[in-house]
Order: C-alpha cells, then structure tokens, then sequence
C-alpha cells in the first residue's frame, strides 16, 4: 500500500469502519449487544498500535465506542450495561498502563537503523545487550542482525505488548517490567527509544550503573548538554547516539 493511501486518518477510518463491521456481523450471528460492543471495541484497541502519535492512538481506540454511544443516544436505544462503556479505557490502560505514559508510546525502530552499530560498539560473544522498553520487538529484531552473537534481553512495561514481543522474538528473552527499576549493571549494552524528555533520566540511570565500557545507546534523541562518545547517521536520515561508561553526572546534580 502506497504512502499516499496511509497518511492520516486513513488508519482511523479503517479502524472504525471494521470495527462497525465486527460489531454488526456479531449481533446478525445473535451474540449480546453488550458483548459485541466489547469485541469491536477490543479491535479497535488492538489496532491502535497503528497510530504513530498518542493522540492517534486515542482516536483509533475510542471512535468505536464513542460513535456507538452517540448513535444509540440518538435513536434513543437503552438496554446496554453500564460496564460496557469502561471496556475501552480498561483496554486502553491494558496495553498502555498509566505508570508508562511518560516514556515513549511505542515508536518502532527501522530494520536497518543499527546495522553499523558494531562497527562503533563492538561486542564480545556472549554480550549482554537490553533494550529498555522493547514494545513490540522491532528494537529487538534490529540488534539481533546488527548483533547475532549476544544475548538479547527485553523489557517492556505493558504485559500485552510483552506477550507479543516474546512471540516475535523467541530467541530473546523478554520480561515485563518497569525499564526504570530494572538493574542496568549486567548488561553490555543498553538501547533506547524513548522521548526527549527521557533522555536525562536515562542518562542519570546510565551513569548510576552501567559498569565501566559499557554502552548506552539512543536512537533519534540525544541527550541535551552531554557530548556523545560517537554517533552515525542510520538509513532513513535519523542519528544514532552512543554514549561510553564511565558517564558523569548531569550538571548542577
């Protein structure tokens, strides 16, 4: 499908377009009003995950359920149990839990966006790399063809999202967990993701833990007021940021 045929709110209305689908196909084959609405509103949750942005992810979620609501207000439909209408924010909260609103949604690195991370942080077989907050698994997938030789771990806060990267990405091991808590001290390597606004959090955890030689490395997102120990730019034009332990500490801490 061509970028063209993709941009926004095409997803969105092809979510809510199936999502009706599921809900009328489910109430011809007689299943309960308010177990249909739960199906179509648990698809349109699911395919949230196509949104690249928070607010679109929201949008993708709710419109089932809110243009549902306000047809049934409209022809004046009763009958549809109160707790259907906290299935969406349940799902929602579900794959996105509160506690993890802060970092980054789920931004999924490129196939190819660490191919030349070897060449500027060679590991050793056997390697312990992580990636911090691994989502779906396509950080995983990328530092397991930059780097076939180590031991891949992932972590990711939202248990649904957790199964899912397992699934995927078998050969890694994959715990759900808070990237936050987590000890950082055994691993070689840590990769991120996250947001701008993460970074000196990252950095602070870094500099607390990572034991001497080891690496913290950043896609997109630098961290503000450090100088990284090299960077490259990957295929699709975004850098790359590696950072060497050793890191000091955040000026003025």
């Amino acid at each position: 499908m061509s970028e063209r045929l993709i941009v926004w709110p095409v997803p969105a209305v092809l979510v809510w377009m199936a999502a009706w689908a599921l809900f009328k196909l489910a109430l011809g084959q007689g299943v309960a009003l308010g177990l249909a609405m739960a199906l179509a509103t648990a698809l349109g949750v699911a395919a949230s995950l196509w949104g690249n942005s928070w607010w679109r992810r929201v949008l993708i979620a709710a419109g089932f359920p809110l243009s549902l609501a306000l047809s049934l207000a409209s022809l004046g439909v009763s009958g549809v149990p109160a707790w259907a209408w906290l299935v969406p924010l349940l799902l929602l909260l579900l794959v996105y839990p509160i506690n993890a609103w802060r970092d980054a949604p789920l931004f999924p690195t490129p196939p190819d966006a660490l191919d030349a991370l070897p060449e500027y942080a060679p590991l050793h077989d056997g390697a312990r790399v992580l990636d911090a907050g691994c989502g779906l698994g396509q950080g995983l997938e990328a530092l397991n063809r930059a780097y076939p030789h180590v031991h891949l771990h992932g972590l990711e806060w939202s248990w649904p999202l957790r199964w899912m990267c397992a699934l995927r990405c078998p050969w890694a091991e994959v715990r759900q967990g808070d990237i936050w808590k987590a000890d950082w001290s055994c691993y070689d390597l840590v990769y991120l993701f996250q947001r701008p606004e993460s970074m000196p959090r990252a950095w602070e955890k870094a500099a607390a833990e990572l034991r001497p030689g080891a690496w913290l490395v950043s896609l997109e997102f630098e961290v503000a007021g450090h100088i990284s120990s090299t960077q490259y730019q990957a295929p699709d034009g975004r850098m790359v940021w590696l950072y060497r332990a050793p890191l000091s500490a955040l000026p003025g801490e």
